[in-house]
């Protein structure tokens, strides 16, 4: 029963944050502050990432931002929309930081959905399809809920969760290992 009751509250978290929505109206990428060429290297470097090592036991590195994508307000989502960068993740070990989204569980989760922030700014209904992961911990890994951020490890995956009526919830997932 609680294996059929999962998908369900995971739509219902997914739903209730915003993701799924169309991409929110702000950049793909954010310029660098003040035309600084410093900051406008880093931000290019964090573009233009090297290719996924897969089978590496050391996870690679990645942000929200590596996983954004262009896509047009109110568009629905089909693959072909994925850039290379980020198909080339599917089956990477990564790291990535962001914010559990609060459940009704507080500890031991075996699942859970991680959000770019924390909800006290841009997120909420609108978000971008990119803002979130759905994290399912390997058999005999959990995590806690935390109001902090966290970064979790673990399998990236391409994973498209839809809704009732068809819609997508989210698209990414990750076979967790750790969270820290």
């Amino acid at each position: 029963m609680p294996r059929l009751l999962a998908p369900l509250l995971i739509g219902a978290l997914l739903a209730a944050a915003g993701c799924g929505g169309p991409a929110a109206d702000r950049p793909a990428a954010a310029p660098a502050a003040g035309g600084d060429p410093a900051a406008a290297a880093m931000a290019a470097a964090a573009t233009t990432t090297p290719p996924a090592r897969r089978g590496s036991a050391t996870p690679r590195e990645i942000t929200f931002d590596d996983i954004k994508f262009e896509m047009e307000k109110g568009a629905p989502f089909t693959s072909d929309l994925l850039p290379e960068r980020v198909a080339a993740l599917a089956g990477t070990p990564i790291r990535i930081r962001g914010y559990i989204l609060p459940s009704f569980q507080q500890t031991g989760l075996t699942q859970f959905v991680l959000v770019r922030d924390n909800q006290e700014c841009c997120f909420g209904p609108g978000a971008a399809l990119y803002d979130c992961i759905v994290v399912r911990m390997r058999p005999g890994k959990t995590a806690d809920f935390s109001i902090r951020p966290v970064a979790v490890s673990g399998e990236f995956k391409l994973e498209e969760l839809r809704g009732p009526d068809g819609s997508h919830l989210a698209i990414y997932g990750l076979a967790g290992d750790e969270v820290k």
